[in-house]
């Protein structure tokens, strides 16, 4: 069985000491989705919808990536990480639903999974939030880690059918 990372010696709860990994560049791509109802999708227009909090994709794309940044201060054993880069890509897929794509970069030791799974997620609850005056039928549907490079082990979910 594997042994949890995050448990010392004596399953103490602990953050992983990185401090013996080389560092090189990390990468992490996730992607949720916001499942639409009829009454949200048929306001949306050429692919955005204004509201009077503002343009949610916009608004959301910020949100994440705000929210990727912050990571460290959600989830107790993430490093603080000085992030290089995040992209926050959002778009109404061909059944009106809403797929958000974070990727998140950095060199370091350890990996950005967990940002960009944040991003991701937090992005798709500020859609809802923008929206929900319209409909609370929304559902935020699958959050999943689609890709990540650069440390341990890559992986690569992207092309799966279930995206």
């Amino acid at each position: 069985m594997t042994r949890l990372t995050h448990l010392d010696e004596n399953n103490n709860p602990s953050m992983v000491d990185v401090s013996h990994k080389a560092v090189t560049r990390r990468s992490a791509t996730a992607q949720s989705v916001v499942f639409l109802p009829p009454a949200v999708q048929a306001a949306f227009h050429d692919g955005e919808l204004m509201t009077p909090k503002g343009p949610v994709f916009h608004t959301a794309i910020i949100a994440g990536v705000l929210a990727a940044k912050q990571t460290h201060h959600l989830i107790p054993f993430c490093h603080p990480l000085g992030i290089e880069n995040c992209k926050i890509n959002m778009q109404l897929d061909d059944t009106g639903n809403v797929r958000i794509h974070c990727t998140v970069t950095v060199t370091h030791k350890t990996g950005v999974e967990m940002e960009a799974l944040t991003g991701a997620s937090v992005a798709a609850l500020t859609v809802y939030d923008m929206c929900k005056a319209l409909s609370q039928d929304m559902v935020i549907g699958e959050t999943r880690l689609l890709k990540k490079t650069g440390g341990k082990s890559d992986i690569d979910h992207s092309n799966e059918d279930n995206q």
